[in-house]
């Protein structure tokens, strides 16, 4: 597994021993904390010419390391450079050691922009809007010209215990023991739960017979911004406090509370259908609601770490 330091790799490496999984990680560089895993081996992803050791009898690749988004400022080549150059190489090397299935952690920003009026669903051309997007769906179609059984997993946004960017924020804007002028907002959004990540991840390694395809993965319930406010205060014991205003006045308070991102993810809509995944008897456990209850239960610095 590549990324095991990451937010979702972090939680791979501790949820799919318990389900039997002997992961060998490898590392770009050494790790200051440590890593619980079978093995762990030093790599540079980008040159993976000699990975003989890193692949020595190993049964599938999960490959989640990358650059990820949003990170303003990153050139273009970066994204091209890190997720679209370094995945097809590093699939090219496990197709010359016999790996028999590689599972990419894409994006649903493969499929699409930051909004979409359509449900999503795999069937639809991907028209990705952003230089993160577009590397993202160029790995997944250099994943297509190998001989390797492949899954892409076009994750929609995820939150979990040490959540950061625009969930942290939310998770703070929930913390604060103001109303919230968010009742307003009806636009509907997918979210994904790390537990209903890792579920995919197992069923996708597990299944049987070829995939050599894309999957969305998303939380089955898709919310507004204000049910999501509304179920993290429900975890913290305390009621929505919510009121509408106009869309505009809202988008200049937010703007000021230096919030501006936040408004631009959640004012409008993307859902995501996952019953694709239905194909590898992938059930989600976590409910979105009581996901997000449960994740304004963690310590607050888990938050943002």
């Amino acid at each position: 597994m590549t990324g095991a330091t990451g937010f979702i790799g972090q939680h791979l490496l501790r949820e799919l021993p318990k389900r039997g999984y002997r992961l060998r990680v490898l590392l770009r560089r050494p790790s200051t904390r440590r890593i619980e895993c079978a093995s762990a081996l030093i790599g540079d992803l980008a040159c993976p010419h000699n990975m003989s050791e890193a692949f020595a009898d190993c049964d599938a690749v999960i490959h989640s390391a990358g650059v990820v988004q949003p990170m303003s400022g990153v050139p273009e080549d970066d994204y091209r450079l890190l997720n679209t150059e370094a995945t097809i190489k590093l699939a090219r090397a496990a197709e010359r050691a016999g790996v028999r299935r590689f599972v990419f952690l894409s994006s649903i920003r493969a499929q699409c922009g930051s909004t979409s009026d359509d449900v999503l669903h795999e069937a639809l051309v991907p028209r990705p809007t952003d230089p993160y997007g577009r590397s993202k769906l160029a790995a997944e179609q250099g994943l297509a010209e190998t001989k390797l059984d492949w899954a892409a997993l076009r994750l929609v946004l995820v939150y979990g215990p040490g959540v950061q960017g625009n969930m942290a924020r939310l998770a703070e804007l929930a913390r604060s023991p103001y109303p919230l002028p968010l009742a307003g907002l009806k636009a509907k959004r997918s979210l994904l739960a790390l537990d209903n990540l890792v579920e995919a991840v197992a069923k996708v390694l597990d299944a049987s017979g070829e995939l050599k395809r894309p999957f969305i993965v998303a939380d089955p319930e898709a919310l507004t911004v204000g049910e999501m406010i509304m179920a993290m205060r429900h975890g913290l014991g305390r009621r929505a406090g919510l009121f509408p205003v106009p869309g505009q006045v809202l988008k200049a308070a937010l703007q000021a509370l230096g919030h501006a991102e936040t408004y631009r993810l959640f004012a409008g809509p993307l859902v995501a259908d996952s019953s694709a995944l239905g194909e590898v008897d992938w059930t989600p456990a976590t409910d979105t609601r009581a996901g997000l209850a449960a994740l304004m239960q963690e310590p607050k610095e888990r938050d943002v770490a």
